[in-house]
C-alpha cells in the first residue's frame, strides 16, 4: 500500500470487457489506484494501458507479482488459470481479487485458500451481486419471511457464441479445456447467493444438456436443505425472464435478476387459507444507490486489505469453496470433466 496516498495499487490480469467494467466501478473508490496491467503480448498491454491510463505494463505475471509497484492483483484470465495465477501472486505477497469462478474445482480453491493463509494475504472471489446494497436488503429482510421453504433462481441468457458453435466454431465459452461452460459462466450466479444465505445443501440432484464439445449448455439443479428446497436454472442456449424468489411461510421476496439485482420486492402473506381476506401488497425494499455495480466488490476487497483481514465475511473462503464443491458434484452428475481435474 502507498503510505503517502492511502491507496491500494492494483495490477490487472486480463484485458477483456469484464476488466473494463471492474475498472470503471473501482475508480469510484478513491482508495483504488490502477498501477499496472499484465498481458501476454506487449501490444495488447500497451493498448489497454493507453485506454485506461495505466502507467506500467508487464508481459510476465511473475515479474508483476514481484514488482514493488503493485500491492494487489485483480485476475480476470480464463478460468483454468485462476488458481495457478492467484497462488503465484500470493506467493510474492500480493493480495488477490479473483474473478468468478474462483477456480476450476474445489481442490484448486482449497490450494488458493491455503496460500492465502501461508502468505498472510487477502484473497476474495469477485462475485459482485452478493456484496451489493440490494443483496444486503435481502439478508436484512430474510427474517420477515418466517420459516423459509424454497429458494428459486434462474439465469438463462442465450450466448452469441452459441451461434458460432452451431456453425462448428467452438469459442472459449464452450471449451472444457478452459474450465468453461454454462454453470461456470452464469449458473454460479444462482448458486453462490444460495450458499451465502443458506449454507451447504444436504443433497444435490442435477440434470442438463452437455454439448458436443463436452461443456454444458444448460442445466437444472435441485437442492435439499433441512425443511427447505432449492432449484436453480441456468442456460447459455436459451433465454428466460424468470426472477429469483425466496418463499417463506410468512411471505416471499423476489429479486428481478440474480446477476444484477436492481429491484427487491417483499410480499407478506395476508390472505386466509380459504382465499378470502385482504390482498397482500408487494413492498419495494430495494436499496437506493448511485454507485456502479462493480464498485462494491472492489470496496469490500480494499476494506479487507487495509484492515489486514484475509477474507470477506460474505464472499468468504468457505462460501467460495462450498460453491465449487457443489459445481464439482453437478459436473460429476452431468459427466463433465475438465483437464484441471487431473492432479
Amino acid at each position: 500500500m502507498d503510505k503517502h496516498t492511502g491507496k491500494v495499487r492494483f495490477g490487472v490480469v486480463g484485458t477483456n470487457f469484464i476488466t473494463d467494467w471492474v475498472i470503471a466501478g473501482a475508480r469510484q473508490d478513491e482508495r483504488f489506484e490502477l498501477a499496472a496491467v499484465c498481458s501476454r503480448k506487449q501490444e495488447t498491454a500497451d493498448a489497454f494501458a493507453a485506454k485506461h491510463q495505466i502507467p506500467h505494463t508487464f508481459t510476465s505475471l511473475e515479474e508483476m507479482a514481484k514488482s514493488p509497484l503493485v500491492d494487489a492483483v485483480y485476475i480476470a484470465s480464463p478460468n483454468f488459470l485462476h488458481a495457478e495465477q492467484s497462488i503465484l501472486c500470493m506467493k510474492h505477497g500480493k493480495h488477490v481479487l479473483c474473478e468468478k469462478p474462483f477456480a476450476s474445482n474445489a481442490r484448486e480453491a482449497g490450494e488458493m485458500i491455503a496460500a492465502s493463509r501461508t502468505y498472510n494475504v487477502t484473497l476474495m472471489e469477485a462475485m459482485k451481486p452478493t456484496l451489493t446494497p440490494n443483496f444486503l436488503s435481502v439478508r436484512e429482510n430474510l427474517g420477515r419471511l418466517g420459516t423459509v421453504r424454497r429458494y428459486f433462481s434462474s439465469y438463462c441468457q442465450y450466448s452469441s457464441r452459441y451461434d458460432k458453435f452451431k456453425e462448428g466454431i467452438v469459442l472459449n465459452a464452450f471449451k472444457p479445456e478452459l474450465s468453461n461452460g454454462a454453470m461456470m459462466d452464469i449458473g454460479i450466479y444462482t448458486v453462490y447467493p444460495m450458499v451465502v444465505l443458506f449454507g451447504r445443501p444436504d443433497k444435490v440432484d442435477a440434470s442438463g444438456i452437455v454439448l458436443s464439445s463436452g461443456a454444458d449448455g444448460q442445466g437444472v439443479v435441485n437442492f435439499e436443505y433441512d425443511g427447505m428446497n432449492a432449484t436453480v436454472l441456468y442456460s447459455k442456449i436459451a433465454n428466460s425472464s424468470l426472477p429469483t424468489e425466496i418463499q417463506g411461510e410468512d411471505g416471499n421476496m423476489t429479486l428481478d435478476r440474480i446477476n444484477i439485482i436492481s429491484k427487491v420486492t417483499y410480499t407478506p402473506r395476508l390472505a386466509a387459507a380459504s382465499g378470502k381476506g385482504p390482498v397482500a401488497e408487494p413492498q419495494d425494499i430495494s436499496a437506493v444507490t448511485d454507485r456502479d455495480e462493480y464498485y462494491y466488490e472492489v470496496a469490500e476487497f480494499i476494506d479487507l486489505v487495509l484492515s489486514g483481514r484475509r477474507e470477506s465475511a460474505i464472499n468468504s473462503h468457505e462460501h467460495s469453496l462450498i460453491t465449487l464443491e457443489i459445481i464439482d458434484e453437478v459436473r460429476r452428475q452431468l459427466g463433465i470433466v475438465y483437464p484441471a481435474d487431473q492432479e
